[in-house]
């Protein structure tokens, strides 16, 4: 069984991680197969935007830590643990927030501890209703990984991510669309429509406009008002090279729908 499913359909690159019965938690083979997909959808022109999600009950409960790969126990020299999580976990999440592509979260079940993250790290997130998100480093007697530390201060404010990252209680898809965790919440057997419903009008869109868009909100959050500014002026400059603006520009005179090719 590939525990890694994918199609393009329609523009849209769909990844979806596929061991039900281990409640999707990540081995090392499906990682890095996550990770070239993510490269790969940034540079091939027939993907406009990429969907992330799982089969099962379960979105990702996590790294497989019954995986050698993964393993917390055995023999180790000094700087082990830290080059395995730069390579790994660190890995994972900057594919998604470095895709050139948008990504979409379409979270079917509960997304603990890494599984967490890579949906955090998505730039939208649907979740189906019956979802839950943890931060079940905790439990573990863990620090967070996977950039958690990063994400959830920017997404919720650090008091309210070291909350639910001291206690490790599961956030319900309600409330974890109340926290702004959460772009939309919908009815468990609509999640695939409404993912599909969004990533296709992504996929019809300008794209470089989209990933240049994407680049400045992500950089925003790490500098100051100065870097945010020269930044998005060199973004105009860049963008402004594109068919598609130039499409953008003409429909706006011509007074008609504009027509974006992605280029």
């Amino acid at each position: 069984m590939d525990e890694i499913l994918h199609r393009t359909d329609a523009g849209v690159s769909w990844i979806t991680l596929n061991r039900p019965d281990a409640m999707n938690a990540l081995t090392w083979e499906q990682r890095e197969r996550v990770i070239a997909l993510l490269d790969a959808a940034s540079g091939d022109p027939g993907v406009r935007a990429v969907v992330v999600t799982a089969t099962g009950k379960g979105f990702c409960a996590g790294a497989d830590l019954r995986s050698g790969s993964a393993s917390a126990s055995g023999d180790r020299v000094a700087g082990d643990v830290a080059r395995m999580i730069r390579l790994g976990a660190q890995r994972l999440i900057t594919a998604v927030l470095d895709c050139e592509k948008p990504v979409i979260a379409a979270v079917n079940g509960t997304a603990a501890g890494i599984g967490a993250h890579l949906a955090l790290a998505c730039d939208l997130v649907i979740a189906a209703d019956t979802a839950r998100f943890i931060e079940v480093f905790v439990r573990r007697g863990l620090v967070p990984d996977g950039a958690g530390a990063y994400l959830l201060p920017r997404l919720i404010g650090p008091q309210k991510a070291k909350e639910l990252m001291f206690f490790g209680d599961a956030v319900p898809a309600a409330e974890a669309a109340r926290l702004g965790l959460v772009n939309k919440v919908v009815p468990a057997d609509g999640l695939e429509a409404a993912a599909r419903e969004w990533a296709e009008r992504l996929a019809q869109g300008p794209t470089r406009a989209l990933a240049l868009t994407k680049q400045l909100v992500n950089a925003s959050l790490d500098g100051g008002r100065a870097h945010a500014l020269a930044a998005e002026a060199t973004a105009q400059e860049i963008n402004m090279t594109t068919a598609d603006a130039k499409e953008g520009v003409a429909s706006f005179v011509e007074r008609r729908t504009p027509k974006y090719l992605g280029r």
